[in-house]
């Protein structure tokens, strides 16, 4: 079933909640939760995809999280999100 016929799907349940049975509605929300579930494939040009999976073998990370890892990353260099400071005058707790 495509992303799309379960678009519709949800849609027209929505349209006639009232007429529609618990039990396809769960079989309709079950399916898009595994849909979403399983979107965050991002998929790469072959010699990427080699890169990005040498560098997270490397980092001991999953694909995914190394992803996230570069993205934060790059967000945070380009000023797109707050870095986070370290506050060096606080209390440690712990020795080193």
């Amino acid at each position: 079933m495509s992303t799309t016929d379960t678009a519709a799907l949800l849609e027209d349940a929505a349209d006639r909640i009232a007429d529609i049975s618990r039990a396809d509605l769960q079989i309709m929300l079950r399916r898009a939760a595994l849909r979403l579930r399983n979107s965050g494939a991002v998929s790469m040009e072959d010699d990427v995809e080699e890169a990005l999976l040498d560098l997270a073998d490397e980092l001991g990370m999953t694909r995914n999280d190394t992803i996230r890892f570069i993205v934060r990353e790059w967000m945070e260099k380009n000023t797109y999100l707050p870095v986070r400071t370290l506050d060096e005058d606080g209390d440690v707790d712990g020795s080193a």
